[in-house]
């Protein structure tokens, strides 16, 4: 038995709205939110510089792959649109890529990479 996805709008966490003003409140205080769990991501991102071995390890496809497919699949399951979700991943994912590269050159300066 399938179930229908429900439409975003009818996320329970999405109050109405009767004005751009407090859909922009809204927006604003949901982007405080995705900044502080962006920010405790790059931790994790900072992390895995440290950890692996060498730069060549950085990128990696399939768990790019793996991620943009399972965000996907969740924004679709909650009622987002998947592409959405998707795209800022991918944008998420080659930004968090970069960072990890810088860290591990500023981990090793002896140039070990």
């Amino acid at each position: 038995m399938s179930h229908p996805i429900p439409h975003p709008n009818t996320h329970p966490n999405v109050q109405h709205c009767t004005s751009m003003a407090e859909v922009r409140q809204h927006i604003d205080a949901l982007d405080e939110r995705i900044v502080a769990l962006m920010v405790e991501r790059s931790g994790y991102v900072a992390q895995a510089a440290r950890i692996k071995p060498n730069a060549a390890a950085i990128y990696d496809q399939a768990r790019i792959d793996f991620i943009v497919s399972r965000v996907g699949a969740m924004a679709q399951a909650q009622g987002a649109p998947a592409a959405i979700t998707q795209a800022a991943y991918r944008a998420l994912i080659t930004a968090s890529i970069a960072f990890e590269q810088s860290e591990f050159a500023r981990l090793r300066p002896e140039g070990l990479a």
